[in-house]
């Protein structure tokens, strides 16, 4: 699989950038007990979100390569690498899943999800635009310019397809652990540090990481592809939101389906043989 990122890109500097400025920039909000919700910890938490799209400018930047920096953004705004099947895949998969883990969950006795965020957005549509356009900045967007743009292929040019996403979903689940403990965060609020809902949360993007590197390696290495499929994950959460036991069902829904891929497409590159 073709790339422009060198052989000596190093994604352990990477990570360690991206760790280091998002953490930063949390940790005062926590040293401080703040809402993260209130003035400064809101722009501080708002900082930190970017640290891997930071670190991704400041190491590419560092190399001075223009050839590199001309590949990212066409793999950023580039729509035509991903074609039907998989906009079907990144639009469809987690509404799918998340869909069938309510059924599973109703199945086994829980109540429906009162689904109030889809709610307030049908009686007030007005809501509609500013809600998506915050779904998209506050983690999609500034995450994926750094995971799947700069990152995954870093890995990549190591590692098979299948121990990069791995590697790469278990630094992005370890970036999430502060925020477990500010106060206004959906993780510290509702998942809480340690339960069984903070562990299936935290194994989720491990897993899932391995659907974006085969999401990402068949969209020709499309960023863009990787930036709507996050999009869509936070979205379906709103708008199509899990219980205890639902997170559960949804968690081995995936673990499925990534297992279904791992063998049929193969864990070299998670592209089939017919595609290549």
């Amino acid at each position: 699989m073709s790339t422009t990122i060198s052989e000596s890109a190093n994604p352990w500097r990477f990570f360690a950038l991206a760790l280091g400025i998002s953490w930063f920039f949390w940790i005062w909000v926590i040293r401080f007990d703040w809402n993260v919700w209130k003035f400064p910890a809101i722009l501080l938490g708002a900082f930190g979100l970017f640290g891997p799209a930071i670190a991704e400018i400041i190491l590419i930047n560092s190399h001075h390569d223009k050839e590199q920096w001309r590949d990212y953004w066409q793999r950023v705004f580039d729509i035509k690498r991903i074609g039907n099947r998989w906009h079907l895949v990144i639009w469809v998969l987690f509404p799918a899943l998340n869909a069938v883990a309510i059924l599973l969950s109703v199945l086994a006795g829980s109540s429906l999800p009162g689904f109030e965020t889809a709610k307030i957005l049908l009686s007030e549509s007005w809501r509609i635009f500013p809600f998506v356009i915050f779904i998209l900045l506050f983690g999609p967007l500034p995450e994926e310019l750094g995971w799947r743009g700069y990152a995954l292929d870093a890995l990549q040019a190591k590692y098979n397809a299948l121990v990069s996403s791995l590697i790469l979903g278990v630094i992005w689940a370890l970036w999430h652990v502060p925020l477990f403990f500010m106060k206004g965060t959906f993780q510290h609020d509702q998942l809480r540090f340690g339960t069984v809902n903070f562990w299936t949360y935290i194994i989720g993007p491990v897993i899932i990481s391995v659907l974006f590197t085969w999401i990402y390696n068949n969209t020709g290495r499309s960023t863009l592809s990787a930036i709507l499929f996050h999009f869509m994950i936070n979205l379906t959460a709103e708008l199509l939101p899990l219980n205890d036991q639902g997170r559960v069902y949804s968690l081995a829904l995936i673990t499925v389906l990534t297992i279904m891929v791992v063998i049929i497409c193969g864990p070299k590159t998670l592209v089939r043989q017919r595609n290549r």
